[in-house]
């Protein structure tokens, strides 16, 4: 045999290894968090050797794989994936009530119990490995209040925080919950899982269906929020670690005035404001898709030294 072959068919099975190693490590775990006696679904994927971990945080209908996870042949849609290749270990949360997760026990969740419930996991994250430093924290739509309200009741717990999606205008104030309300438990439908895909042709309509199937099969039936008013508690003054606001420039859950009000309070001189050209309320999973995820992971970079 030819030394050339020899080299060729060594260089052929090291290269197979390699793939099949780095196919094991991105396949996706499922893990169970106990958070105060409830269990939480956890979902892993992490890249070989990582030393800096992220919890990404769904928003208010759907749980973590359809949004965070979603696999189409032919098309590169996680975002889970897409933040392996670049080396970090990521996870993502069913909060209670979506996807694998139960409901709490009362049939509601709140934003303060899913904070909470945030918390612990991170704490569970960092508890995992040696890393550089304590796991980042991502949180989309409705994900991005919760993680920041998790940020400011756990300083402590994760090396940054990103909001992308922010929808709330900081001076609104809720109102207390009507006494005696009782969970709906309405059913999701298509039309509901289809409406963050806003701008024309910004994705496949095979991803589209993709995502409504998935998201539909995950989460038949809306989660039943309450306590809207512990929003009135966010102060981002006093959040002191580095932040990132990111937001779709075509967004309109997520206009820009928020933005500006949100990123001017943040008590942090460690923080950027990123607008995703093209993107609107799920540009992860759109065609600004690669660059979401260079800013994004351009802002981890920093944020983990």
């Amino acid at each position: 045999m030819k030394r050339t072959e020899t080299w060729g068919r060594l260089w052929l099975s090291a290269a197979v290894l390699l793939l099949a190693q780095w196919s094991l490590a991105a396949e996706v775990l499922r893990h169970t968090v106990e958070a105060d006696g409830h269990p939480l679904a956890v979902w892993e994927k992490s890249a070989p050797g990582a030393t800096e971990a992220v919890l990404l945080v769904h928003g208010r209908t759907w749980s973590a794989l359809p949004d965070f996870d979603l696999q189409v042949e032919g098309e590169d849609l996680s975002l889970m994936d897409g933040l392996v290749e670049r080396g970090y270990a990521v996870f993502a949360v069913d909060l209670r009530g979506y996807g694998e997760t139960p409901r709490d026990e009362s049939g509601w969740v709140t934003p303060s119990r899913s904070a909470d419930d945030v918390g612990a996991v991170l704490e569970w994250i960092a508890a995992r490995s040696d890393w550089r430093v304590r796991p980042h924290l991502f949180g989309w739509s409705m994900g991005s209040t919760i993680s920041e309200l998790a940020a400011e009741r756990h300083p402590d717990a994760m090396a940054s925080l990103t909001l992308f999606g922010y929808w709330l205008d900081l001076d609104q104030v809720f109102p207390p919950d009507e006494p005696g309300i009782e969970p709906q438990r309405l059913a999701n439908t298509a039309e509901q899982a289809a409406s963050d895909f806003i701008t024309p042709g910004s994705i496949s309509e095979r991803a589209v269906a993709a995502y409504v199937r998935l998201a539909l099969e995950k989460d038949p039936v809306k989660t039943d929020i309450r306590a809207y008013s512990d929003y009135n508690a966010l102060d981002p003054s006093k959040l002191r670690l580095p932040v990132l606001v990111i937001v779709g420039e075509f967004d309109p859950i997520a206009p820009p005035e928020i933005q500006a009000k949100l990123y001017r309070r943040i008590g942090t001189g460690h923080k950027q404001w990123v607008t995703v050209p093209g993107g609107d309320h799920a540009a992860f999973l759109e065609k600004p898709r690669a660059y979401f995820i260079r800013e994004l992971v351009a802002f981890l970079e920093g944020a983990g030294h």
